[in-house]
């Protein structure tokens, strides 16, 4: 779906579908034939944008075999779908029974993230529009917290030199940029928007920029007015936006029975308390709730967990959408755009406390999401183009 700002910026927006992954090209395209296509049909749209998600294999086989490129555009075009956008924050294997900090591997200091990353550019230069020039793919904010030390951070440092130099050679063969937007995230060497500016500035900031999203962004209990006055003051670029929604419980220590239901074995939710005007938490949901470091229940909490953005979980918890409104209007709500890109990305639907297996109800979820965010895009002030 495409929307057009006051100022003339097309801002695309896309659905991740890391909510239904595939771990091979048949697989991929089983997805984009079974819930892509529907969504976009539900929605009562000619075009539809997906976030897609490769996997390591699925991006080499792409490179590699102009045939298997070929396939994935057809069925793109055959759909009724485009692709302007990629979620590379996975390197593999998010499907499997349990996640959890396998997502962060490997990291930005090992130097298969940035070839993995830097295919993932070539195949989506190939894939964007005829008449789109610039693409956008999300990763991961340097490597997970526990893990990192200085020797990391300077290879980290060495290998987004050697990615930003990739970019800047495809887009002088292709003619298409693509940007690369690291996604600060809890529990990460960037959790929030201050952390960027530590880590991130002094990247090219024609190819690398920050990818926010608005659950992280809540769970930091960041302002996204304030993050994106800091963002920018630091020269670091908004490429890509997360459209999110997190757990929030404003009195936990009624709520544990209910907070408990989202306490899930495949992902991370790492929780963070907002106590006395310092936030302090967890790396995963099931440690806030009990032992040694249990986090006070007399105090605001919120969960990392991807919930629909246009549903509330059962009360008295709730959702973060203050959040999330709050960024789209300092996003899109001025004079001038202050992105392009927007992803929604709940890839918790089958995970939820009576979670949605069902194809028909996760394609009627997904679109039900969309047509949340079309709505607030449009009341903002932005065309949707046909």
């Amino acid at each position: 779906m495409r929307f057009r700002h006051p100022d003339g910026t097309v801002v695309h927006l896309a659905y991740c579908a890391n909510v239904h992954p595939a771990d091979d090209l048949p697989g991929v395209l089983d997805r984009l034939e079974r819930y892509a296509r529907p969504v976009r049909e539900r929605l009562g749209v000619a075009r539809l944008s997906v976030g897609l998600w490769l996997p390591r294999p699925v991006a080499a086989e792409l490179v590699a075999d102009p045939r298997a490129l070929r396939r994935l555009r057809e069925a793109l075009t055959a759909g009724g779908l485009e692709v302007v956008t990629l979620n590379g924050f996975p390197y593999e294997g998010f499907g499997h029974e349990v996640v959890k900090t396998d997502v962060y591997l490997p990291d930005w200091a090992d130097p298969a993230r940035a070839a993995y990353t830097l295919d993932l550019a070539r195949v989506l230069a190939a894939l964007l529009p005829a008449d789109v020039t610039r693409g956008s793919v999300s990763t991961l904010p340097l490597g997970w917290r526990p893990w990192w030390d200085a020797a990391r951070g300077d290879a980290a440092r060495r290998n987004l030199d050697v990615l930003s130099g990739g970019l800047a050679r495809l887009e002088a063969e292709t003619g298409r940029s693509v940007r690369v937007a690291l996604e600060p995230e809890p529990g990460c060497v960037v959790e929030t928007t201050t952390d960027a500016v530590t880590h991130l500035s002094g990247l090219d900031p024609d190819r690398l920029g920050v990818c926010l999203d608005t659950c992280h962004l809540a769970v930091a209990f960041e302002d996204p007015e304030e993050a994106l006055a800091r963002l920018e003051r630091a020269g670091l670029p908004v490429v890509k936006t997360q459209a999110s929604v997190a757990l929030h419980a404003s009195e936990p220590g009624a709520a544990r029975d209910l907070l408990a239901g989202f306490a899930e074995p495949r992902y991370l939710h790492q929780t963070r308390a907002l106590a006395g005007g310092r936030v302090q938490g967890t790396d995963d949901l099931p440690e806030a709730l009990s032992g040694a470091a249990a986090l006070p229940d007399d105090a605001p909490w919120r969960v990392h967990f991807h919930l629909p953005l246009h549903a509330d979980p059962p009360a008295p918890l709730t959702g973060t959408q203050e959040v999330l409104t709050g960024a789209l209007r300092a996003l899109f709500g001025g004079p001038a755009a202050r992105t392009d890109h927007i992803e929604v990305e709940t890839y918790t639907w089958t995970v939820l406390p009576g979670g949605t297996t069902s194809d028909d109800r996760l394609v009627a979820g997904i679109a039900a999401e969309l047509d949340w965010t079309r709505a607030r895009l449009t009341g903002l002030g932005l065309k949707e183009e046909t």
